[in-house]
């Protein structure tokens, strides 16, 4: 199979590395307190952004477009931008039940904007081998909240510390902090917002 792999399909797997590095940073965070495995964990998401970049660039420099890349792109993209934040957020104290819900709900949201994407690429780049805009929010833009949970670290309000506190509705809590992932799931499926490919 890595015979049938194009140079653009190793960034890609390399963007995939970053995102399995980002959660298994995360889990070790929680086992060892260590800020240096929460910071690296929060590095390797934007490191997989620019991975994710390069692989594209590249595809259309060497006029390299598969159905096979495109796919391999959207389970890397999961990993890194959608599994990754989540971990994260789960590390950095997200872990009531109402979190769990609103973890869930991310990365279930990722997803579905994923698969609409691939669905509708073609009619989107109009014949082209490009699409005009994004409907919705792409994935990518979840590296803003592993900036923002890396923010958090370096002010020392993770865990307990999280602002807004915690809330206990009905028998769960919240931290209203992971409120932000279910705004983030919300605008990567809306279709009434649409964004430019630049």
């Amino acid at each position: 199979m890595i015979r049938e792999f194009h140079l653009a399909d190793f960034l890609t797997l390399a963007n995939a590395a970053c995102g399995v590095g980002a959660v298994l940073f995360s889990m070790r965070y929680m086992g060892s307190g260590a800020s240096a495995d929460f910071l690296t964990a929060a590095a390797l998401v934007p490191g997989a952004l620019l991975f994710d970049w390069l692989d594209g660039r590249v595809a259309r420099w060497r006029h390299e477009h598969t159905a096979l890349g495109r796919e391999l792109d959207s389970l890397a993209d999961i990993l890194s931008f959608g599994m990754a934040p989540a971990a994260l957020g789960y590390a950095a104290g997200l872990r009531g039940g109402w979190d769990w819900f609103a973890l869930t709900f991310f990365v279930c949201c990722g997803v579905s904007r994923l698969a609409r994407y691939n669905v509708t690429a073609e009619q989107l780049s109009a014949g082209g081998d490009k699409v005009a805009y994004f409907e919705g929010t792409p994935i990518p833009t979840t590296v803003l909240l592993a900036g923002l949970l890396a923010i958090l670290l370096w002010q020392d309000r993770l865990g307990e510390r999280l602002y807004g506190g915690v809330w206990t509705i009905g028998v769960a809590d919240l931290h209203p902090l992971s409120l932000l992932f279910v705004l983030s799931g919300s605008l990567m499926i809306s279709k009434t917002l649409k964004i430019p490919k630049i």
